[in-house]
């Protein structure tokens, strides 16, 4: 009997000699192997375990890993490895409280292990992490968490928790390609993983696309009922969703007022989903405009972009609405900036458009100087002008301060100015064309408002103002 106990133990430590080549040409599988064939001849030999958890360790296999560095340490206590070991598992796995403790017995045995001094720093360093990301998280500083949870990360590679919540922060900050990416690796290695059956629910929900958001959310409380995160995610998406549609329902059936009310509250379930209300916004200033409320419209498109810079639809709706409110700089500026994004013709041809009337805009308005629509007749054009070019006629101030003079002449000009141009078919329609009206011998500065005020009323001499009375005029013809 003791022959043969000899000689399993001899070939143990064969297989673990093996074991160790394998392991020094970084062959962990075979390392695995021949330690696994050591501890089946001799299962109460500490190292042997000890040297399969170095090697599930590299593998990355570090729950199998704490297993075997735990059986160590049963077996032998002051195996200080062994204690090494088991700390370094629980370090990589998040749990840095019971890797303090590991440690620490590390230390008692042998107290000037330098390395011993270095994991238990480090498992402090994690502890201390955790409880500033807790902090932070609360605060909705989520970029802190998130730094947090990458300086962890470094001594815990293996920790979902930490994993997790950094993926809910990049969640929580648009990231959602990063957030994808950390949730689909766990739930490669664990497709039962609630936590990140949620995270990947949560980005779906943020890139507003909900449907698909509940599904994950569902799978999630599948796995764990009283998922609190998942339950109210859940609840918000599927509130959202009827809202948003019974809106667009509203609206296509033209109940405008409806509409505006379902967006509104739509609005107020969840103040975080950026990419959804954006478009609730943009939607809202749609009704609005519909309702000729083009304030109100603007207001809304404006929180759309504040929400989502890139939201090509919400920038030419509140063009189009400061184009109807005469707002030409800030629908240029809009229409620029749709057209640097998405360099169509149509929108080429709206941004040019609106620097036309821009371009309009600043010259001398013709029409509101005489008081007249812009599709006005001829005769309504006439009418006009005799009105006011009599009502601002420098005789007819002549008793006025030398100020109301110089202002009511400068007023007779513009008036015989609007008339020349809008009772001329030729220079009518290149004015409400926007082309320059200096081209082709139009040079306004060229004309006198007294030959044209002469010529409308009959010829030289046709008549003067002459008062009757303070305050009264009649004309007294030639």
């Amino acid at each position: 009997m003791w022959k043969l106990l000899r000689g399993h133990s001899r070939e143990a430590e064969s297989f673990k000699e093996q074991g160790n080549a394998y392991y020094a040409k970084k062959d962990y599988n075979e390392a695995y192997n021949y330690y696994t064939k050591a501890i089946d001849m001799c299962p109460k030999n500490a190292s042997y375990y000890g040297n399969r958890a170095a090697t599930l360790m590299m593998l990355g296999k570090f729950r199998e890993a704490l297993g075997d560095a735990q059986q160590s340490v049963r077996l032998d206590d002051s195996f200080v490895r062994g204690h090494l070991r088991e700390g370094k598992c629980h370090l990589s796995l998040g749990n840095a409280m019971a890797a303090c403790r590991s440690f620490q017995r590390a230390l008692e045995l042998d107290h000037k292990n330098a390395q011993a001094q270095q994991e238990f720093k480090n498992a402090n360093a994690v502890i201390e992490y955790e409880k500033i990301a807790e902090t932070d998280f609360e605060k909705r500083d989520f970029r802190k968490v998130v730094f947090c949870m990458d300086r962890a990360l470094e001594f815990a590679p293996a920790c979902h928790r930490f994993k997790i919540l950094k993926a809910e922060c990049l969640a929580m900050l648009g990231r959602y390609p990063e957030a994808q990416s950390v949730a689909s690796d766990i739930l490669r290695m664990d497709s039962t993983n609630a936590d990140a059956l949620y995270v990947r629910g949560l980005c779906l929900y943020y890139e507003d696309c909900i449907e698909k958001a509940v599904q994950f959310f569902v799978q999630a409380l599948r796995m764990a009922p009283d998922h609190e995160k998942a339950c109210v995610a859940c609840r918000n998406a599927k509130a959202l969703k009827a809202k948003k549609e019974d809106g667009n329902k509203a609206f296509k059936e033209g109940n405008y007022k409806l509409a505006y009310e379902l967006y509104t509250e739509a609005l107020g379930i969840d103040p975080n989903n950026i990419k959804t209300n954006a478009k609730l916004y943009c939607n809202r200033g749609t009704v609005n405009s519909k309702l000729r409320k083009l304030d109100g419209a603007i207001e809304d498109c404006t929180n759309a972009v504040k929400l989502d810079d890139t939201y090509i639809k919400a920038y030419l709706r509140r063009a189009q609405c400061y184009m109807d409110t005469e707002q030409y700089e800030e629908a240029v500026r809009d229409y620029e900036k749709v057209y640097q994004t998405e360099k169509t013709k149509e929108h080429k041809q709206l941004l040019k458009n609106a620097q036309l009337e821009l371009k309009k805009s600043k010259r001398k308005d013709y029409y509101k100087i005489l008081g007249v629509d812009k599709n006005a007749s001829e005769d309504e054009i006439k009418k006009a002008y005799r009105k006011r070019a009599l009502m601002h006629h420098p005789d007819r101030h002549s008793g006025a301060s030398a100020e109301v003079q110089k202002e009511e002449e400068k007023k007779f000009k513009e008036v015989g100015e609007a008339f020349t141009i809008l009772s001329d078919p030729k220079k009518k329609t290149r004015y409400d064309s926007g082309q320059d009206l200096d081209e082709e011998g139009m040079n306004m500065g060229d004309f006198d408002a007294n030959n044209i005020f002469k010529a409308f009323f009959g010829g030289p001499g046709g008549f003067s103002f002459e008062a009757s009375g303070p305050g009264n005029f009649f004309f007294q013809f030639g």
